[in-house]
C-alpha cells in the first residue's frame, strides 16, 4: 500500500503528546481527512477515531492513521507539519507535490 501522506517530526511529537495528555483510547487512531471542495478549495481535518468499513488503515511512524477511501486521491503528496510561532500554533497540511513559490 501506497501511503499517501507525510507527518513531520514535529508534527509526529506533537501527536504523541496529545495522544499521551488527552487520554486518547488505545483503540482510536488519527484520522486524517478532507472536507469541502467549493470555492474556498479543500480544507483538511485531524482528528481521532475508530475504525470504519470505508477506512484505510496504515501505520505511519508508529501512529496508526485512519482515511476514508474517497479522501486518499485528495491527501497525496500531503506533508503534515506542526507549526508553532507567537501569532499562532496548529497542524498544516502542505502539498509537497506542488512547486514552491520559490520555484515559480
Amino acid at each position: 500500500m501506497i501511503i499517501p501522506i507525510k507527518i513531520t517530526e514535529k508534527a509526529e511529537t506533537e501527536i504523541r503528546n496529545i495522544i499521551e495528555t488527552k487520554n486518547i483510547p488505545k483503540d482510536y487512531f488519527l484520522r486524517v481527512g478532507v472536507k469541502g471542495g467549493g470555492c474556498g478549495g479543500m480544507s483538511y481535518a485531524l482528528g481521532f477515531d475508530k475504525p470504519k468499513e470505508a477506512d484505510e488503515k496504515m501505520e505511519i511512524n508508529g501512529i496508526p492513521v485512519l482515511i476514508e477511501k474517497r479522501h486518499v486521491m485528495f491527501l497525496m503528496g500531503m506533508n503534515i507539519d506542526f507549526y508553532e510561532g507567537e501569532d499562532a500554533r496548529g497542524f498544516t497540511f502542505v502539498n509537497s507535490d506542488l512547486p514552491k513559490r520559490h520555484d515559480l
